[in-house]
């Protein structure tokens, strides 16, 4: 007789009918010692391998699959799309793409990298000023419409951030030419240089709420308390102009300008207070340069006369170049130190006894370290080609 024969093959068929070779199916371990063949035992073992037969990917498959990975698609795309399992997906992306990226998920970026760099070069162009105005010109140049709040996104993405906008004076072409003529001519000058120049300007201080910039501390949600609040009023209640110098010994005399200034009045503050301020620190008169801004009254003809009979020179100054006088700064320093009293004074009488007692406070160390940044002042210009800088 057959092995195929008999009760033998009665059991491989029924085995075979419940198992079906099929390339997707996993047989399981089975394994019979002895079958029964008429009087006779025969050992005939029946093993089935536990496998899984996989019918191999084409080619067009497999590279159709690295392709959609190398585009980010997920496993689970890619498996749907090439109609394969996750698990071969899986396989091929973990053997073939090991450094792959994996997408980050979410909702895809409604910007691509070409769009972002073109909402960068129109903000930072100068073309355009805000994220809203951007959006706009993204819809009507490329007609893909996106919120404000996407494009900030791709600022940020590419370092940039919000700031306030500085108040500057305004540059003609002829002041930014003067600006970078004066940095080449002054850029070899050292510290020492600068320490030979009285510095000098006019300023107006408020009554209440002085220029100078004031910081508080809250928490958040806290309401607003008094001291949080720079309290302002109208016209800042009155104010004083008032004329000053620094050296680098120190403050110089300082005077209160009562009504307008005119040449004639500023001429009188030159041969007092300037004067004076030379005799207090017993400087070298002929070895002083004197620095004042491009003021009509400081180039009336009865000034310029007068200045042309003294021993020191004058310093050519550009125009519209308050960012290269250190005496600024020594300004926005006096403003804080007024805002920090506890309460606003009672009259002028009072604002003014502030002032003087706060200019004299300020010492020598103070005006010296503002002097010594005239050369970093005098390389900013350079860089900026006479345009603004960051003092």
């Amino acid at each position: 007789m057959s092995k195929v024969d008999g009760p033998m093959w009665t059991v491989f068929s029924l085995l075979l009918e419940n198992h079906s070779f099929s390339s997707h199916k996993s047989l399981s371990v089975m394994k019979h010692h002895k079958v029964v063949t008429g009087s006779e035992i025969d050992p005939f073992p029946i093993l089935w391998i536990h496998s899984t037969i996989m019918r191999p990917l084409s080619t067009d498959t497999r590279d159709n699959i690295i392709s959609l990975l190398h585009q980010r698609y997920s496993v689970r795309k890619v498996a749907d799309q090439c109609r394969v399992s996750k698990s071969v997906v899986q396989k091929l992306r973990t053997e073939l793409l090991p450094d792959l990226v994996l997408s980050p998920g979410g909702r895809p970026a409604k910007l691509s990298t070409q769009d972002k760099r073109f909402c960068v070069r129109a903000i930072t162009s100068g073309r355009l000023e805000t994220g809203i105005a951007v959006a706009k010109k993204l819809e009507d140049d490329l007609n893909i419409k996106v919120c404000s709040r996407t494009v900030r996104n791709a600022f940020h993405e590419a370092g940039l951030g919000a700031v306030e906008k500085e108040a500057k004076p305004r540059l003609s072409p002829k002041n930014v030419k003067a600006r970078l003529e004066f940095a080449k001519r002054h850029k070899n000058w050292t510290v020492d240089d600068w320490k030979h120049v009285i510095w000098s300007d006019e300023t107006k201080i408020n009554r209440f709420c002085s220029d100078g910039r004031s910081w508080c501390w809250i928490r958040d949600g806290e309401s607003r308390q008094p001291h949080h609040v720079k309290q302002t009023v109208k016209h800042g209640g009155g104010s004083l102009m008032i004329w000053g110098c620094m050296t680098a010994h120190g403050t110089g005399f300082m005077c209160k300008i009562e009504g307008t200034m005119d040449q004639h009045l500023y001429k009188q503050i030159l041969e007092d207070e300037l004067l004076r301020t030379i005799e207090w620190y017993d400087m070298n008169i002929e070895q002083l340069i004197f620095q004042q801004d491009n003021d009509s009254k400081h180039k009336a003809k009865s000034v310029q006369e007068w200045l042309n009979e003294q021993p020191f020179d004058v310093l050519e100054w550009p125009p519209q170049s308050p960012d290269l006088n250190p005496i600024e700064n020594l300004w926005a320093t006096l403003k804080r130190r007024l805002n920090q009293y506890e309460r606003p004074p009672n009259g002028m009488i009072e604002l003014w006894s502030r002032v003087q007692a706060e200019w004299d406070k300020i010492d020598r160390e103070a005006c010296v370290r503002l002097i010594e940044s005239m050369p970093d002042r005098i390389n900013a210009v350079l860089k900026s080609k006479g345009m603004w800088t960051d003092y």
